[in-house]
């Protein structure tokens, strides 16, 4: 298979093979990244969101601890 493979001109190993390939599994291979990135992007948000829980408790709690409460 390999010697198959290697006796093949040099565009059809690197233009139309990889071609064909995007072609078939061009759908498939959007879906996936985009998939992914949208999960990226998810996680990022509530990375970001948690984050500014955490800061706005520690605001919030300092503030109230030290001004001696009601």
């Amino acid at each position: 298979m390999k010697e198959l493979f290697r006796s093949l001109p040099w565009w059809v190993r690197w233009v139309a093979i990889p071609a064909i390939v995007l072609v078939v599994f061009g759908g498939l291979i959007t879906s996936v990244l985009t998939w992914v990135m949208s999960l990226m992007f998810k996680i990022l948000v509530c990375a970001a969101l948690i984050a500014l829980l955490i800061f706005l408790v520690r605001k919030f709690t300092a503030s109230s601890s030290s001004g001696g409460g009601w």
